[in-house]
């Protein structure tokens, strides 16, 4: 058996399997010098015996694994002397330099391996950046209207006020809020209520935005935008003009006076940028805008 798998395995891979003795039955199983070295070896207690040498041109790996006396070895070598558990012999396996080692494709392999890291990597340092920015506007972006939220309105309207922002010239907290908004939610449904949220975000923003302002959510059915650049009797132009708008677009509202969307706006306005905090103007703000409720709703007024 063991000379047929060493004539399988040198015709397909050149690794060789010899088995050898110090009195071999075969003259096929001689021992060369240095399996005669290993042999002795063995008989010394070795466990077994390796060795990288040079035949030629080539190099090759030899190795040898003994063989001990078993009860069937018995029949054939007892007569020379063997008794049970005596090294009887060697099974060697030289490996030469014709089994290449495949520097080549393990070259390549290991390149390939480089350069899915890589692009690995860079795939997962994008899906970051693309998450990062997707928390950060979850985190100052309204869900429902698609607009900056409270958050991102403070933050924009602090940074404004800072001293090295275009210094003594005019901004104006404008605040807007639909009235009586739960009449109408309670009239018509939730849905409607989104709806209509919707609708006056979108108008607002295009109204109270561009040019470096902006509009957001506030909070509830309130919405705030930041007018830089604007003087005090501007900004109330500017919101009587879209209060008038909100009116004439005569979306129904059942429980309004009016039979129809109002909004109450309140606005505060500072002339220059290092004399009030971000707190005292939306305060201003909130202020105005609650005297618009108690004159009467559908009205703008002015912190003075």
């Amino acid at each position: 058996m063991t000379r047929l798998l060493s004539k399988l395995a040198a015709e397909r891979t050149g690794v060789q399997f010899h088995i050898t003795s110090l009195r071999p039955l075969r003259p096929e199983n001689a021992p060369f010098a240095w399996e005669i070295e290993a042999l002795q070896s063995f008989e010394q207690g070795a466990k077994e015996w390796a060795r990288f040498s040079t035949e030629g041109d080539r190099q090759v790996y030899r190795y040898m694994a003994p063989l001990f006396t078993e009860e069937p070895c018995l029949k054939c070598h007892r007569k020379d002397g063997y008794q049970l558990g005596d090294v009887r012999g060697g099974s060697v396996s030289p490996c030469p330099s014709s089994v290449p080692y495949p520097w080549l494709e393990l070259m390549a392999s290991h390149a390939l391996v480089g350069i899915a890291g890589v692009g690995f990597i860079g795939s997962l340092g994008q899906r970051l950046q693309h998450a990062q920015q997707d928390l950060r506007r979850q985190a100052v972006f309204d869900a429902l209207t698609n607009i900056p939220n409270r958050r991102f309105f403070i933050e924009h309207l602090f940074q404004e006020l800072q001293p090295d922002r275009h210094e003594q010239r005019p901004l104006a907290p404008i605040l807007c809020d639909i009235d009586d908004f739960k009449g109408y939610n309670d009239a018509l449904g939730q849905e409607a209520g989104d709806h209509c949220l919707r609708t006056l975000a979108a108008i607002l923003d295009k109204r109270l935005g561009g040019d470096g302002r902006f509009c957001a959510r506030y909070g509830g059915e309130e919405f705030v935008a930041v007018l830089t650049e604007m003087t005090l009797d501007e900004a109330r132009a500017l919101a009587e003009r879209l209060r008038v708008e909100i009116l004439e677009l005569g979306i129904w509202h059942p429980a309004s006076p009016h039979g129809v969307l109002t909004l109450s706006i309140g606005i505060a306005a500072t002339s220059g940028r290092g004399g009030s905090s971000y707190e005292t103007l939306i305060q201003h703000a909130e202020a105005a805008l609650a005297r618009a409720k108690t004159q009467g709703r559908n009205r703008v007024e002015v912190w003075l």
